[in-house]
């Protein structure tokens, strides 16, 4: 790709005034229509050190509503973004419904230079690079307009804006000593960009390569194109089709697996049964959670279920026992509104727990394939591609050394009909008692179908379902102990 580049191409003063004029002007009406529109846009400036990649986010940035973007400079990672997935610090940065986000240097530049400098194995390239073109698609498929660009230099023109810059007393602190690097390993720096630059020029991001040489030139193909990105994605926003309502599928298909028919709701534990197990268990628990903490391993328990299954009081067994320094329960419930101006998943990225520590959800990104599908919030086409994002979302939590456990607590409709009428008439539980929580009893059915395909369709080898019958809750709440014991024991032994 990089050599089919002319670096010789050349744009005189004048007419580059002329056409950044022009081109101004049509970025600051493109940017309030996404402002109107609430269409977000990510904007990708890669390329050489020096190439005038700071020098361009600032010139257009100069031209615009400062309300209506962000740049992020994105540096090394620091040692608490370590700690976390690979592309879990671009998920914090996105750019919300109706904002321009400007990456000068992203999720590309670490790849590169870390490659570079040898701070990762040559086969996690491969793993990192599929994960960006499955973040990107992600974005694509939510609405988000992606533009990219890699700003293409000589090695001579690079050497050249390297020393002029380090020799400007004002400047020089912009030189770093990575840059230096990317000169001295020019050739190899160029057959890594080529290599990444294959990999994820795809159909729904696509690179634009821009001769960099020439920076009159460069400026203006950037502009260029970035307008035309944003024009095409505000036109695709009047064409889109009208989402169609099929019916909701109330019965599984002949070949469809029906998981929760295979769930023993028979299991019981007695009074003495459940308080010695339970002690076990939890003092097991207690003394893994300093090994977690020791091995800095990240866990995270997800709790699904029927309402009224018993997820809180798990959760309260779970925890009995453990240093609240280093657990965070997190309860979702339906998105806010300034919730919705994100993909589905930013705000469960923002909550993973950080390396040896514990992150407890109540509900969870399963909302999107159960309570959004079944209700409607979510399209038909939206709730269908969850299944993959999720799958790529749980393995990189997975590849990145966390402990992902995932229960569905299961219970019979006559038992959650017990429960919730014994909460109906004890004033101290009433508030437990929703006429939600009665709407979707109705469709137990349809709940039933979309619980078994959700199962089917995201237990993987490395994020299986965990399906614990729940009727008697002494013994779902010790099973669900001990799942996370044995989680927790499998990863340590590869420590």
């Amino acid at each position: 790709m990089l050599e089919t580049l002319d670096l010789s191409l050349f744009l005189n003063k004048d007419a580059y005034n002329t056409q950044l004029e022009a081109l101004m002007r049509q970025l600051r009406s493109l940017q309030r229509a996404c402002w109107q529109k609430k269409l977000p846009v990510l904007i990708v400036l890669e390329g050489w050190a020096a190439a005038g990649k700071g020098a361009l986010v600032k010139q257009i940035v100069g031209n615009m509503d400062p309300r209506g973007f962000v740049v992020h400079p994105i540096w090394p990672a620091t040692a608490q973004e370590r700690q976390y997935p690979f592309m879990w610090r671009f998920w914090q940065r996105l750019p919300r419904a109706g904002q321009i986000g400007f990456f000068y240097h992203s999720w590309y530049t670490h790849v590169l230079e870390e490659r570079l400098f040898k701070r990762v194995s040559e086969p996690e390239i491969p793993i990192r690079l599929g994960q960006i073109n499955a973040f990107e698609r992600q974005m694509v498929d939510d609405g988000v307009a992606i533009a990219k660009f890699w700003i293409h230099l000589s090695k001579k023109e690079l050497k050249k804006r390297l020393k002029k810059t380090a020799a400007d007393s004002l400047k020089a602190w912009r030189v770093r000593s990575e840059d230096w690097q990317q000169a001295k390993n020019y050739k190899q720096y160029t057959a890594f960009a080529e290599e990444m630059l294959i990999h994820t020029n795809t159909e729904f991001a696509p690179w634009t390569l821009v001769e960099g040489n020439c920076q009159r030139w460069a400026r203006v193909k950037v502009l260029t194109e970035m307008a035309s990105t944003l024009s095409q994605a505000l036109d695709g926003l009047h064409i889109q089709a009208v989402p169609l309502k099929n019916p909701l599928q109330e019965q599984l298909k002949s070949k469809e697996p029906d998981f929760l028919a295979e769930v023993d709701l028979t299991q019981s534990l007695s009074p003495k049964q459940y308080k010695k197990s339970l002690r076990q268990q939890q003092a097991l628990l207690n003394k893994l959670q300093l090994e977690i903490y020791k091995h800095q391993i990240p866990v995270l328990v997800i709790f699904e279920g029927w309402d009224a299954a018993g997820k809180g009081g798990a959760i309260k067994r779970l925890t009995d026992n453990l240093d609240p320094r280093s657990y965070v329960v997190n309860a979702f419930a339906a998105p806010t509104e300034s919730e919705k101006a994100y993909h589905y998943l930013w705000r469960f990225w923002k909550q993973l727990p950080e390396a040896g520590n514990i992150g407890i959800f109540d509900r969870s990104w399963y909302g999107r394939v159960l309570v959004e599908r079944v209700e409607r919030f979510a399209t038909e086409s939206e709730w269908q591609r969850a299944y993959q994002e999720i799958n790529e979302f749980e393995g990189q939590l997975t590849s990145a050394g966390y402990v992902l456990v995932k229960f569905w607590l299961h219970i019979s409709q006559e038992e959650q009909l017990r429960r919730f009428t014994e909460r109906q008439n004890d004033p101290f539980k009433q508030y437990k008692l929703t006429e939600e929580d009665w709407r979707n009893r109705e469709k137990w059915e349809v709940y039933e179908v979309a619980v078994n395909q959700m199962i089917q369709l995201t237990s993987t080898p490395t994020a299986p379902w965990i399906l614990i019958g729940g009727d008697d809750k002494h013994y779902a709440r010790v099973k669900v102990i001990q799942a996370v014991t044995e989680a927790i024991n499998a990863q340590l032994k590869y420590r």
